[in-house]
């Protein structure tokens, strides 16, 4: 059983639905436990500095997550009467169902950064057994098949339709069954390929099964052309195993974490004789990355604007990009 699905603490639930928005279950549970064990509740989350947060979250990737989860358990840390500060207190449900309506609890999860209606219903659901879907990738996949719906759920119609449906099927008794129910039967059953539909329980009442359709949907609305990048880094290490890193802090990717001396030109920069070199190419979202990294050993570091000096062995100790996690793993015993 998955741990976050044995608590009605909300906000251990919280930061499961943040983790899992983009990840996978096997890679986010060690993240989760990870996270919970240094940061055990919301108070501690807003205590902590966001480099910290940040290094917890490497490797998660989309680190805006990790940035609006931080800035939430701030914003909520400072208020008297929050849901969260009750069930705290009282680690009772009881306790915050006394002192908030359904409609209030629901309010107050959507005005919480980073957190939009399914993340909210997710939560009102798992921690409070309230009546509100919970829509993730899963559950659209399902209701897609379904009712043999083309529909881009990825679009603003799309999303209203979908709601729809599943406020219609919601079991208003039993909401936190029924989202728990759906969500894992679209992850282990109907699944985005290959799904089992010869031995599935409601084959009869699927129109996509009966229309042939079922390897077709859902349908996601066309998505645009990637942006192409050339990031050229130079590792810099001297005898003594000094190098320079810079955070980066424009409102770009990879917001405040931090990397090697980078130019970022129209492509990649011809390698230097004689000095080891790894390309990689690394997609995200909406942009295709292609990196070059040389290691310059050097005896003494250059003089770059916005860089710090430290020690190789300290990187641990600073939050860095996936890309230059797989940089360093490479290189293996050159550095």
């Amino acid at each position: 059983m998955l741990p976050w699905r044995e608590t009605f603490d909300p906000y251990c639930i919280w930061v499961s639905e943040v983790i899992l928005q983009q990840t996978r279950v096997n890679q986010g549970l060690e993240y989760y436990l990870r996270l919970i064990e240094r940061f055990p509740d919301i108070y501690a989350l807003a205590n902590a500095n966001e480099d910290e947060v940040l290094r917890y979250w490497q490797g998660l990737g989309y680190y805006s997550r990790a940035r609006n989860m931080h800035k939430a358990a701030q914003l909520i840390a400072e208020k008297e009467h929050s849901l969260f500060s009750v069930y705290h207190q009282k680690k009772s449900q009881t306790a915050v169902l006394q002192h908030f309506t359904p409609d209030n609890i629901f309010q107050q999860l959507l005005e919480m950064p980073g957190v939009g209606e399914y993340t909210a219903g997710a939560i009102a659901s798992f921690a409070f057994n309230l009546p509100y879907p919970a829509l993730d990738g899963n559950v659209y996949r399902v209701l897609s098949r379904l009712y043999d719906c083309e529909i881009a759920f990825d679009t603003t119609q799309g999303k209203k339709h979908f709601r729809h449906l599943a406020e219609e099927l919601l079991d208003r008794n039993n909401p936190r069954i029924f989202n728990s129910a759906i969500m894992e039967f679209g992850a282990l059953h109907c699944t985005p390929t290959s799904p089992d539909c010869v031995n599935c329980p409601i084959q009869s009442s699927c129109l996509a099964y009966a229309h042939h359709t079922v390897e077709s949907l859902p349908v996601r609305k066309p998505r645009a052309s990637l942006r192409e990048r050339f990031l050229n880094y130079t590792i810099y290490c001297t005898p003594d195993m000094r190098t320079l890193i810079h955070q980066r802090t424009e409102k770009d990717i990879w917001q405040h974490l931090y990397e090697f001396p980078l130019i970022e030109c129209d492509a990649l920069l011809p390698a230097t004789p004689d000095t080891p070199t790894i390309d990689l190419t690394h997609i995200l979202s909406h942009q295709r990355l292609h990196a070059r990294f040389q290691l310059k050993k050097v005896f003494e570091l250059p003089q770059i604007p916005d860089t710090i000096e430290i020690a190789l062995s300290q990187l641990d100790d600073y939050a860095l990009s996936r890309l230059t996690l797989r940089a360093l793993s490479q290189f293996g015993g050159l550095l």
